[in-house]
């Protein structure tokens, strides 16, 4: 009967040294994180296409441990085929199979079993996300050079990586990017310019502030999602306050419920004085009888992440934003 008693209270410290052990492995491997860097990742200008194919990359993406990189999974595919191809993350290659052999649903699941794999081997390497979107274009050969070369991406590794494969051999590939660069050419092996072309489809939403970056890392959750009147938490999905009032209340902050109310609520300062996490109103976008018809949130570089149809970011330097605009609004905690 003693030893009974004995044994609960040192069961209860092993138990406690246990999970003091297993927390202390947790933070190590997330200081080791070597693919996001904590950074989460939006898509940015995605087609209809691709944004179609959002459900089953994030179904997928559950399965094998990579829900943080959906938006790279997207902005990946739309990159390799605008969502429009059968195979729409082109990953036959990846299995060893040729081109387009693969359904639509087994292109993706492919696509982000062999995106873990090589998020794992650039871990385990030390190496950059940059490093493992390239690699999806080149293999995880690539990996192992760039972990030979200090472990970071940069386009000269790119190029150098690819120059070598394939002997020096220069192919006409001309667009905006490479032109730019180098006056329209590439070496003919892979994509030296994946990366560059891949990051002109995701917004990295990495802020100073933490409430400003759980808000994003809330909001853009609904990336795509559609605009519907009236709605203003995921069940219904969400207009432009909604969105506000539901993404600043996972962080704490109060806000009404309608554009002209929160226009009302919060401290008005010249949009150039506007930081990330403030909002943005503007005025005339549809005749509802309110002075303020539509608030977003602004994430910097003049753009804002906004209930637009679908939810997603918008150019505030285009000429019809520009017209609407009336000032930016700063919230109180």
């Amino acid at each position: 009967m003693k030893l009974k008693y004995l044994a609960m209270p040192l069961s209860g410290l092993f138990a406690a040294f246990f999970c003091l052990l297993l927390l202390a492995v947790l933070l190590f491997a997330s200081d080791e994180d070597g693919g996001g860097g904590g950074i989460y990742y939006g898509g940015a200008n995605l087609s209809a296409e691709v944004l179609a194919h959002r459900p089953m990359v994030e179904r997928y993406a559950v399965q094998y441990g990579i829900s943080e990189y959906v938006n790279v999974l997207l902005a990946i595919m739309q990159v390799e085929s605008g969502g429009t191809l059968e195979d729409v993350m082109q990953s036959s290659e990846s299995m060893g199979l040729p081109p387009n052999s693969l359904s639509a649903e087994q292109s993706i699941a492919q696509g982000c079993k062999y995106f873990s794999e090589l998020l794992t081997k650039a871990n385990r390497l030390g190496c950059d996300l940059d490093s493992v979107i390239q690699a999806y274009n080149y293999g995880g050969g690539f990996l192992d050079y760039v972990a030979s070369h200090s472990g970071k991406y940069s386009f000269a590794l790119a190029q150098a990586f690819a120059e070598e494969k394939s002997g020096g051999v220069r192919v006409p590939y001309k667009n905006e990017i490479s032109v730019t660069e180098n006056g329209g050419w590439r070496y003919d092996y892979g994509n030296m310019f994946y990366v560059r072309l891949v990051s002109q489809y995701l917004y990295a939403a990495h802020f100073d502030d933490a409430a400003v970056q759980a808000i994003m890392n809330e909001a853009l959750k609904y990336q795509g999602w559609e605009y519907v009147y009236g709605g203003a938490s995921p069940t219904t999905s969400f207009d432009c306050s909604g969105l506000t009032q539901w993404c600043y209340g996972v962080e704490g902050i109060t806000l009404p419920r309608t554009a002209q109310a929160q226009y009302d609520a919060t401290q008005h300062i010249p949009f150039e004085d506007a930081q990330p996490g403030d909002l943005v109103f503007f005025q005339g976008t549809y005749n509802c009888g309110d002075y303020i018809t539509h608030v977003g949130i602004y994430v910097g570089d003049n753009r804002m992440y906004h209930a637009g149809n679908p939810i997603g970011f918008a150019d505030l330097t285009s000429a019809y934003w520009q017209e609407h605009l009336v000032c930016a609004g700063r919230a109180g905690q």
